[in-house]
């Protein structure tokens, strides 16, 4: 095997949300890297099977699991659904998020929780299930998947925007905690990713225009969380790396 192009052989991955969009191209980007992945959706199976074909239609190793990584003990079942299949962990990527818009007037309690406990409540939960296992690999990743708008802010996401907010200072906050244990902790935020939704286009993307002139490729920012994940990047750890054609420079 190349080490040059699999560098993450031997390895065992775990990306939330991973059946569509920016999550199925993190699994497909791991396991060309040589990892085996495991995919997860809350209730797409059928798109969640379909990735797990893709890779093992190339030579990888891939399993589907459904589970709400909101629910302590689904995100807990989760995580050992991973060990029990591959037999160790070594990557997880807290990708699973929800996005939907309302009028801070009109955003209730119900809906502000119901987007915080995916988003951040998730990547606590799962880290927190996934902790001795990262350390027992002795070389652990951990990748949050932020966003643009928590650093610009826009209309109608009050909920989302906090809680990507909060992957920022989690972040942060386990790079400290988890380094001992040579776990790196990153957080990655696309800009505008051309991706397929099942609502109508957020309305502050229609006054954003990057210097790139386009919108990002989901497999662009899978190859970022590739270099974080992999040999490479292992003085990496606490940073929000953007990724959004310079719509945004920190």
């Amino acid at each position: 095997m190349d080490t040059a192009t699999h560098e993450l052989a031997g390895r065992v991955a775990l990306v939330t949300g991973s059946s569509r969009n920016i999550g199925r191209a993190i699994a497909l980007t791991l396991a060309d890297a040589g990892a085996s992945v495991m995919v997860n959706t809350r209730q797409a199976m059928s798109d969640a099977e379909a990735v797990v074909r893709e890779i093992e239609h190339a030579g990888g190793a891939a399993a589907a699991v459904t589970a709400d990584v909101g629910d302590p003990d689904a995100a807990a079942r989760l995580v050992g659904a991973t060990v029990e299949r591959f037999g160790r962990l070594d990557i997880l990527v807290n990708n699973a998020s929800v996005r939907r818009e309302a009028d801070f007037a009109s955003l209730d309690y119900q809906e502000w929780r119901s987007i915080l406990a995916t988003t951040l409540d998730g990547a606590y939960l799962c880290s927190r299930a996934a902790l001795p296992h990262l350390i027992a690999s002795g070389r652990g990743a951990v990748v949050n998947m932020g966003g643009l708008s928590s650093h610009t802010g826009a209309t109608r996401r009050a909920h989302v925007i906090a809680a990507k907010a909060g992957l920022v200072g989690l972040t942060r906050a386990l790079a400290h905690d988890l380094a001992p244990h040579g776990i790196t902790v990153n957080c990655v935020a696309p800009g505008l990713i051309d991706t397929a939704r099942s609502g109508p286009e957020p309305a502050h993307h229609q006054s954003l225009v990057s210097p790139a002139g386009r919108r990002g490729r989901p497999e662009e920012i899978a190859a970022l969380v590739r270099f974080l994940c992999g040999p490479g990047a292992r003085y990496i750890t606490g940073q929000t790396i953007h990724a959004n054609g310079g719509l945004y420079m920190g």
